[in-house]
């Protein structure tokens, strides 16, 4: 295979490219945009978006655009925070949203040849990072929740959501998080010993939040934490049976910060190096035709 469905594969003698290069190319030409001033950051400050200002003329090219951002970051998780905070205002979108849309899309334009690579000799062993950036939505004070997870040293998963209900403080936001995560981990690892590999290591479970790794692994905590206590018992009873094993990790190596923060130039490329986001210089924008029409959500 090396071309399906958008998705372009280029392999190599030990691993290969993932790639969306010319569906992202389509998008830029149905926005117009082939020829806007390309940029290489994502700099969308989502803390600043939101329901006011005045309504977009174009409802349905916004809707047509964010849901073509949305099946790229297939291939794009750089793009995942930014299409997450505009996907927000799908129903009633404004200028001011169509502005930061604009925005990524010069950053798409900037970044055409990234690509993502999988390595063919990676170990075998589960690693996942979560993070909640605590009461970010301005509109509803809700948080957003993310997660990455890496088999050996290639991304497999990863998300940015909106957790559904409010967090009272940030330990409970990252724990709920933590939770999510594991849940996640867990799937994984069946799905993994239905195909027959083997894990060689504990899955690991990387946050920040030094209180929310603190009330996974102790029980004294439960009585200051009855409201999450679903949460806390499903992730206590995994690290207690070694199912997983939470650590803690420096703020500045949390890779799932460029899912739920805008990060300066300088950490947002180091965190794009370390999900294996790279250029790939042999994609050549050609594929199929018949997929130029991006007007709907891509099958």
């Amino acid at each position: 295979m090396n071309y399906f469905l958008g998705l372009e594969v280029s392999s190599f003698a030990n691993g290969l490219f993932l790639s969306q290069a010319k569906y992202a190319h389509n998008i830029l030409a149905r926005a117009q945009l082939l020829d806007c001033k390309p940029t290489t950051t994502l700099m969308v400050v989502s803390k600043q978006l939101s329901s006011d200002g005045d309504a977009f003329t174009d409802p349905t090219l916004y809707h047509s655009m964010v849901g073509a951002l949305q099946y790229l970051t297939i291939t794009h998780p750089d793009l995942t925070h930014a299409v997450n905070f505009v996907s927000r205002y799908m129903q009633s979108p404004t200028v001011h949203h169509f502005q930061a849309l604009k925005c990524i899309l010069q950053y798409v334009k900037g970044t055409l040849h990234y690509s993502l690579y999988f390595s063919s000799s990676s170990p075998t062993s589960i690693t996942a990072y979560s993070d909640a950036d605590w009461a970010s939505y301005p509109d509803t004070r809700c948080s957003t929740f993310s997660y990455a997870m890496f088999l050996g040293d290639n991304l497999i998963s990863w998300s940015a959501k909106k957790q559904p209900i409010i967090s009272r403080s940030s330990c409970e936001s990252e724990h709920r998080v933590l939770a999510h995560t594991a849940s996640k981990v867990v799937w994984i690892t069946h799905v993994l010993r239905d195909l027959k590999v083997s894990l060689s290591h504990k899955s690991l479970l990387l946050c920040d939040n030094k209180s929310a790794i603190f009330l996974t692994l102790n029980l004294v905590s439960y009585k200051r934490s009855k409201h999450i206590a679903l949460d806390y018992h499903f992730i206590h009873e995994l690290a207690a049976s070694g199912v997983i094993q939470p650590q803690s990790v420096s703020s500045h190596l949390q890779i799932t910060n460029i899912f739920t923060k805008s990060l300066s130039r300088m950490l947002f490329t180091f965190l794009l190096s370390m999900l294996r986001v790279h250029v790939n210089l042999t994609l050549s924008l050609q594929g199929d035709d018949k997929e130029s029409n991006i007007s709907r959500y891509p099958p």
